[in-house]
């Protein structure tokens, strides 16, 4: 299910903060069926109008505006921000997707939680990367990874960098191991380096989990090559995710009695699909069916926490 149903009224949708990231929000909002785009805001008036330009919806540059006026909004403004912008609505019952990472702060995070709790408002967390196509796949097919390594590296970014690229970049990955090992973090190293500006630029952190999987991340946005890969080893398996090309590798042991055990698989299709607009239609259909998002505010927060520590074991190191 997809937006209102036949006959009912339309989920009224605004965007707030159309910059780098949140003008792709009002991009695909401005396309979800049974989605009234009502407005985009920004503090910038001129990057609001661009923003709505052909579709029809409201250029504002305050949010509190929107009040009374829409049943949803996504939140794409600087991260100090988030609780400050999402209060009003999440308080008012109006249904949030906040960007990543989640809030400034895990007790922010933890408020912001408990504001939609209180309301029953739907709060998901904007990790995009958990919605591409090739992660999708993924997920299903790994059981017990013994290793997990992630390299995530682009080059500089051009626009604003409120926060460094473990809340900025190492924070999608974060997500995704702890979407695949559940038993709890027991242990992170890290190191980290600011390069091109005072906040850091570059970062590797191993994280033991209770379970015995170690996962080794690094993460850079000082890079000549552009580079999302994941790849993780069990006893008998080994998948590789490009997150990039959206491109899925399996590949298995099989036991051959009294022969050497043959190596089966290869590329599993995926059908190749824009991260963004499926996690903005999850959101449209977890309002419409009272479920959870499939990455909710908890999820949001736990990756927040677990970059925390990385940035703390940093900051220690």
């Amino acid at each position: 299910m997809t937006g209102a149903p036949d006959g009912a009224a339309p989920l009224r949708l605004a965007v707030i903060g159309v910059g780098h990231l949140g003008r792709h929000h009002a991009r695909v909002a401005a396309s979800l069926p049974g989605v009234q785009f009502v407005a985009a805001v920004d503090l910038i008036r001129e990057r609001a109008q661009a923003a709505v330009e052909g579709t029809g919806a409201g250029a504002l540059t305050d949010a509190r505006d929107l009040l009374g006026r829409v049943d949803a909004v996504t939140i794409a403004v600087p991260t100090g921000d988030h609780l400050a912008v999402a209060r009003p609505f999440l308080e008012r019952g109006v249904h949030a997707l906040v960007e990543k990472p989640l809030a400034a702060t895990v007790a922010e995070a933890d408020e912001l939680i408990a504001l939609a709790g209180a309301s029953g408002a739907v709060l998901a967390a904007g990790h995009s990367e958990r919605f591409n196509p090739a992660v999708l796949a993924a997920l299903p097919v790994l059981r017990h990874p013994r290793f997990i390594e992630v390299h995530r590296l682009s080059g500089f970014p051009e626009r604003s960098l409120d926060i460094d690229v473990i809340f900025d970049v190492m924070i999608h990955d974060l997500d995704l191991i702890l979407a695949v090992d559940r038993s709890g973090v027991a242990s992170v190293e890290a190191i980290g380096v600011p390069v091109l500006t005072p906040r850091v630029d570059i970062a590797n952190a191993r994280i033991r989990f209770a379970s015995g999987c170690i996962a080794n991340l690094t993460a850079s946005r000082i890079s000549r090559d552009k580079v999302r890969k994941a790849r993780f080893f069990e006893p008998d398996m080994y998948v590789s995710i490009d997150c990039g090309a959206q491109e899925l590798e399996v590949w298995r042991l099989r036991p051959r009695p009294g022969e050497r055990p043959a190596i089966e698989g290869g590329p599993v299709p995926v059908a190749s699909e824009e991260p963004l607009h499926a996690e903005l239609r999850d959101f449209v259909c977890a309002i419409d069916e009272h479920r959870a998002p499939r990455v909710d505010g908890r999820a949001g927060r736990d990756a927040l926490a677990l970059a925390t520590q990385v940035a703390n074991a940093i900051q220690s190191g």
